[in-house]
């Protein structure tokens, strides 16, 4: 019998997001990604634009590092404007995240679902990476990014997604040990780590 959740995290530019939603179609069930944020700016009645500018990079400032120093990453001071946000932003998104996951089955992008969904045990939680120059050929050439210096702008892009799921996790994002399936999408492609994800989907 098959599972019921996907949860796919991914380097930037490795093409993740693309084999979640090419997976979530050939297996005709939902897909989630930035569908979670207008869903939660609803929920929450904070504006999309705020939940846009802190979405999966919840860490990245003075404050957090003053915060993370000062209590630890498990702690929640909600006491502290920038850190309270972001903190309630993960609260609700973690909420709507585990009401779709009670739900119809579906793939869910990034967001830390893989922890928050922690519990289940119909999931297939999958890392999806490449090496360096495919991913800037990547967000060059198809998703059209201009920047002087490629290379850096996706260090920081992924940098920003693991402060964000260290933080709220206490886990190391990319860490092989947090997930069922971790693919290389420079070596199998696009298709072929759809085609992986799928076997591994009707495996469970």
């Amino acid at each position: 019998m098959p599972g019921n959740i996907i949860t796919i995290g991914r380097q930037f530019g490795s093409g993740g997001r693309l084999i979640a939603k090419k997976v979530s179609e050939k297996l005709g069930i939902k897909y989630y990604d930035k569908e979670l944020i207008t869903m939660a700016a609803k929920e929450s009645g904070i504006s999309p634009e705020i939940f846009e500018k802190v979405d999966e990079a919840a860490a990245n400032s003075l404050l957090y590092s003053m915060v993370i120093g000062m209590y630890g990453a498990t702690s929640r001071m909600t006491d502290y404007g920038e850190v309270s946000i972001n903190d309630k932003i993960f609260k609700v998104q973690s909420e709507i995240i585990q009401k779709l996951a009670n739900g119809e089955p579906c793939v869910i992008v990034g967001r830390c679902a893989d922890y928050i969904l922690r519990e289940r045990t119909d999931m297939l939680n999958v890392f999806i990476y490449s090496d360096t120059e495919k991913r800037i050929d990547r967000a060059v050439n198809e998703y059209g990014i201009q920047s002087k210096n490629i290379k850096e702008f996706i260090l920081k892009s992924d940098k920003k997604r693991a402060n964000y799921y260290n933080f709220y996790t206490g886990k190391r994002w990319g860490a092989s040990c947090n997930y069922h399936l971790c693919l290389d999408s420079g070596v199998f492609g696009i298709d072929g780590s759809v085609d992986i994800i799928e076997k591994a989907w009707n495996s469970l």
